[in-house]
């Protein structure tokens, strides 16, 4: 398969442009006319085909929405963040999972009056890399893919390629040097026929995309992110403050499933392999039930295997390749925030040194629906996690 390697800079520069205070505007303004119209909107979900969707979906498939009285549209699935994003704004979908740091460029690059409820899920994403390669030194001179600028993966593979003294670079020269790692981002779909055709070095996304490339046989995990950022939160619920504002009620509602999904995820890990495969009921995501439950249900002899290989440096963190709690640890938020100051990222990223890192903690999530709906289901001991709203961030590279 030939690969536009421009296709997907594309479309973030576009989107770079449209999330402006004059590009931005228009949707905006649209969206609030339609909402002041539309008081009981149904839930309207918008996703990508990647396990960071999970619990939207699982809601979704379970009736949970409609068990609190919601009514609900059948989500609709979106190719890159860019598409998604855009959707988000001009009010096509008003429930959203997003890449983490996407919220902040949303929330104060580019003035989107939304913030966050939740965590969807943590860790459940891994840098994948051509067989040959053993190790971070051997990305010199190459070219790894990420998905977006403002992502955690971003953040954390500049993190590994500082660590190991190689420079994070991008669209300059044809060729990078030795101790230069060219970026390019491009929609996690296309990323895994890349490598196996080369034109990149590796790549690091949500799964189950990791996955893929090892079942094809294509590449490999070289290190897991939750590995790297002990329980780091990837995707996020994003919902429009107006909701949040004026229908508290229904976006308590919307949590709630949310939460009663990930709840439910705990012990049906399989089945829900199963129901966002390709041969699920609603065929959520184009994967096969093989594939998403390598990263769903891994078993004992591939977690030996990746210590093993260094891809777990950690094993005494017991992290799940993929795992789900809800609360958005406010020193998660300010780490990120803090992160995001010394990443290279493309674009209009000058507000970013502006930004106080506990400020935008409060700021940017909004939590009072998830303490809500966590009492519901037993808190967050239910999840496996210490039940309590604090935390020590752990970041080992």
């Amino acid at each position: 398969m030939t690969q536009d390697p421009l296709r997907s800079r594309r479309e973030f520069l576009k989107l770079s442009a449209l999330l402006t205070a004059g590009g931005a505007l228009p949707l905006l303004q649209s969206f609030e006319a339609r909402a002041a119209a539309d008081a009981n909107a149904p839930v309207r979900i918008g996703y990508l085909p990647i396990t960071d969707a999970t619990p939207l979906l699982v809601a979704h498939h379970n009736k949970l929405y409609e068990a609190e009285g919601l009514t609900v549209e059948a989500p609709r699935l979106f190719r890159s963040w860019a598409q998604l994003v855009e959707a988000f704004v001009s009010g096509q979908v008003n429930v959203v999972h997003l890449l983490s740091p996407i919220t902040v460029w949303a929330r104060y690059g580019s003035k989107v009056p939304a913030k966050v409820v939740a965590w969807n899920h943590v860790d459940g994403s891994a840098l994948t890399v051509l067989p040959e390669i053993d190790n971070i030194r051997q990305l010199g001179g190459k070219t790894v893919a990420i998905p977006f600028w403002y992502s955690m993966h971003n953040v954390v593979l500049q993190q590994l390629l500082t660590q190991n003294g190689l420079q994070a670079i991008s669209g300059g020269r044809a060729a990078p040097r030795a101790n230069e790692v060219n970026l390019v981002v491009m929609s996690p779909a296309d990323m895994t026929p890349a490598l196996a055709s080369r034109q990149i070095a590796g790549f690091i996304v949500a799964e189950p995309f990791n996955a893929a490339a090892e079942l094809l046989k294509v590449g490999k995990v070289l290190r897991f992110t939750g590995d790297v950022w002990k329980n780091h939160a990837c995707c996020v619920v994003f919902m429009h403050e107006r909701d949040l504002n004026q229908r508290p009620e229904w976006s308590q509602k919307v949590v709630t499933s949310l939460v009663k999904a990930q709840a439910w995820i705990q012990d049906n890990r399989g089945a829900t392999a199963r129901l966002l495969s390709r041969d699920g009921p609603n065929r959520y995501t184009p994967h096969s039930v093989e594939t998403l439950s390598r990263v769903l249900e891994p078993n004992a002899a591939q977690a030996r295997q990746y210590a093993a290989s260094g891809a777990i440096r950690h094993p005494d963190w017991k992290e799940e390749r993929i795992d789900f709690q809800p609360y958005p640890f406010p020193s998660y938020t300010e780490t990120l925030v803090r992160m995001l100051k010394t990443t290279r990222i493309e674009g209009n990223n000058a507000f970013l040194a502006g930004l106080k890192p506990e400020q935008v903690a409060r700021d940017l999530v909004d939590d009072r629906f998830v303490r809500q709906a966590l009492r519901q289901v037993g808190g967050l001991k239910t999840f496996g996690f210490p039940d309590s709203f604090t935390r020590n961030e752990i970041v080992s590279v």
